[in-house]
């Protein structure tokens, strides 16, 4: 696989061993990936903050999607760079038409720990090219999922994306992490990608900015790293965690925006 789909292996570390502690997020396909496949990583990638908050944004990711369904059981979930997250699980979302998104070595690597049925789907493809929509049914009512992919698309390429999936579904809930024009600076030395060789991403200082001519709209900001789940820490590893991913400037760096049309 290129950098880029080796940066799966990060968030699958961090949400396995997470899960093994048995705080914030219960993720036992990533523990059991991870055990049959663990892979080299870097310091930076294997550390314990950075599991922490890939345990958090996923958890936040996997409250939101509940949510949405709690609203409307019938919509079709999108998930657009799945890498091998197993939120389908996690959610329980046994009888929700949903289809997983992700550059074809990805989804064959992925085919090695999950079988469609009926109403699961994995697909093949570029996010930023329209062929693969193809394969997802029109003018359905969607939510759509993009956890750790917006910062690896220029932005040309992001708002081509958005102004696709706009005219592909009659309605949707969006939701996606971005870094800021900083944080896309600053990650040639802070950002674990790099230990996988991924060298440019970008950041969206604006979040109107991906929407172009698009009819979506921008809704709010979520917290990454929300209380509740920032508490299940302890003693020092609560207030320096605090200080690092949960403070004013990690908000200057990395947001999570949610939109609809």
């Amino acid at each position: 696989m290129d950098n880029v789909n080796n940066t799966l292996y990060i968030p699958l570390y961090g949400k396995a061993k997470v899960s093994q502690m048995g705080i914030i997020l219960e993720d036992r396909t990533a523990e059991k990936i991870w055990a049959e496949n663990a892979v080299l990583l870097g310091k930076k990638s294997k550390s314990k903050w950075l599991a922490y908050f890939m345990a958090m944004r996923a958890r936040v990711f996997d409250d939101w999607v509940r949510k949405m369904l709690a609203m409307d059981s019938e919509v079709l979930v999108l998930h657009i760079g799945c890498g091998l997250d197993s939120r389908v699980h996690r959610v329980g979302a046994s009888g929700v038409l949903w289809y997983d998104l992700d550059f074809p070595e990805v989804i064959a690597r992925r085919r090695k720990y999950y079988s469609e049925d009926v109403d699961y789907h994995m697909v093949a493809g570029d996010a930023a090219q329209p062929a693969w929509l193809v394969e997802i049914p029109r003018n359905r009512t969607a939510v759509i999922v993009m956890e750790g992919m917006a910062m690896y698309l220029p932005p040309d390429a992001m708002e081509r994306m958005m102004a696709m999936l706009s005219q592909h579904f009659s309605s949707a809930h969006l939701m996606m992490d971005v870094y800021t024009n900083l944080g896309a600076k600053l990650s040639k030395w802070k950002n674990p990608v790099t230990e996988v060789g991924v060298t440019t991403v970008y950041g969206l200082e604006h979040p109107a900015a991906p929407l172009g001519k698009s009819q979506i709209r921008y809704v709010r900001e979520h917290s990454m790293t929300p209380p509740e789940l920032v508490n299940q820490l302890t003693g020092m590893e609560r207030v320096l965690f605090r200080f690092l991913f949960a403070g004013g400037t990690a908000k200057k760096l990395y947001r999570m925006y949610e939109y609809e049309w």
